[in-house]
């Protein structure tokens, strides 16, 4: 095992090294130092500081930052141009929001690489990461709201039908039951859970570790790790379940605004690296993620694999930020903005655009998480279970699959709503 996951070769057979192999060290003064090696396996392979990690190395740190640098600037710029043709609001707000988590992922792990060597600092910079992958699910589950014309518009069109039976979408469970408001309300309750509890244990995350408490990988009954990952699973796991729920009921509606693209690059952002930080975990664990032996490095358990997790992250963004600047393009907001506007002079690749100062408040409007405050006393709050939002402007629209796209931003913004039966329940 050992020389297969060395980067080199085994201290054993390196010229000049006296050492003999890892399972056989004893007190002779040239044998690397045993520090902490808990492991599952018994030769679980060291690295000394003669023999560093890549992710220590120059080449690591060059390797990650261009890739975090290339997707940064690819982000900047759709975020900008949705910005600058700001035609549709209430989508392209919560579009905005989700591009955020392309520089916000990639800086984050790129600084926490670049901190590599300092004991567990990388846990206090992930606890932003997290925080914001659950403001993203919501956003999402909110822009498919806004392209189907909001709450009372798809209830419109699915409630009363029977819900269909499907094990690829895990609803057999469901057979014999129908659409309702009750139904809604557990796609939003569930994602909203995400919202609280991945903040929350994120914040329980950095007290454990402030108190020795938390290790990655470390499913010590003792450890909070082990605790924090069921938790974790549990909330994302439902987080996932109702947003395949609501695409399954919605997925035809939806179909003018390809879902599908939409829906595999979010969740493979969020949910995919979140399982792939516990894999690196589990084989940092079982032995096959060469730990750090080393008295001039301070490298806990865990940041081994949390290292390894933050460089494939700085790469993985570059083609989200490819992925997403396809499933969410702002030319359709560039060409419904000029149409508004008729025939003006122009200048530039796609005419006149928005002032700076116009820019400026569209920003800080896009990132106020009031709407998701108000959305959570809306859906948890047993005063408003029967009621369904609409905007005023509603009355009177065309099914929600026969409009355009973008064109649930030329209502309103005004809400109010409308009572449901109270056995209308999921």
């Amino acid at each position: 095992m050992s020389r297969l996951w060395r980067r080199d070769v085994p201290l054993s057979e390196r010229p000049g090294e006296g050492s003999p192999p890892v399972g056989a060290l004893g007190p002779s003064s040239s044998a690397i130092p045993m520090g902490p090696n808990i492991s599952w396996l018994s030769e679980a392979p060291l690295l000394g500081p003669e023999q560093p990690t890549f992710l220590m190395t120059p080449a690591a740190q060059a390797v990650s930052g261009f890739f975090v640098w290339i997707a940064l600037i690819l982000t900047s710029h759709q975020i900008y141009m949705h910005l600058r043709f700001y035609s549709s609001p209430r989508e392209q707000r919560h579009i905005v929001r989700i591009l955020f988590i392309v520089p916000i992922y990639a800086f984050d792990s790129w600084l926490s690489l670049l901190f590599f060597t300092n004991d567990q600092y990388y846990v206090y910079f992930d606890t932003i990461r997290d925080c914001y992958e659950a403001f993203v699910i919501y956003n999402f589950l909110s822009l498919c709201y806004e392209y189907l014309g909001g709450e009372s518009a798809i209830m419109a069109e699915i409630r009363g039908k029977p819900i269909e039976s499907s094990c690829m979408y895990s609803t057999c469970c469901l057979r014999g039951r129908a659409y309702s408001i009750g139904f809604l309300r557990f796609c939003k309750q569930a994602t909203l859970q995400f919202c609280v509890v991945k903040p929350l244990m994120a914040v329980i995350t950095v007290i454990l570790q402030a108190y020795g408490k938390y290790k990655d990988g470390d499913f010590n009954v003792a450890s909070g790790y082990l605790y924090v990952t069921i938790i974790y699973n549990i909330s994302v796991s439902l987080s996932l379940y109702a947003l395949f729920l609501f695409y399954f009921a919605t997925r035809d509606l939806l179909s003018p605004y390809s879902p599908m693209l939409k829906f595999l690059v979010v969740k493979s952002v969020i949910f995919l690296s979140f399982w792939q930080g516990m894999l690196l975990a589990i084989l940092e664990k079982c032995g096959a993620i060469p730990q750090i032996n080393s008295p001039e490095v301070s490298v806990g358990e865990g940041t081994v694999a949390a290292g390894y997790q933050n460089f494939i992250i700085c790469v993985e963004m570059f083609f989200a930020a490819l992925a997403l600047r396809h499933a969410f393009t702002y030319k359709v907001y560039v060409e419904k903005s000029l149409d508004a506007r008729g025939p003006l002079p122009t200048y530039g690749e796609f005419g006149r655009c928005a002032p700076m100062k116009s820019i400026s408040s569209s920003l800080k409007e896009t990132m106020s998480p009031g709407d998701m405050v108000q959305d959570a006393i809306h859906n948890f709050s047993p005063a408003y279970q029967q009621y369904t939002q609409q905007s005023t402007l509603e009355q009177g629209a065309p099914p929600p699959a026969s409009r355009g796209h973008g064109a649930a931003g030329a209502r309103g913004d005004t809400e109010k709503t409308l009572l449901l039966s109270s056995d209308d329940e999921f």
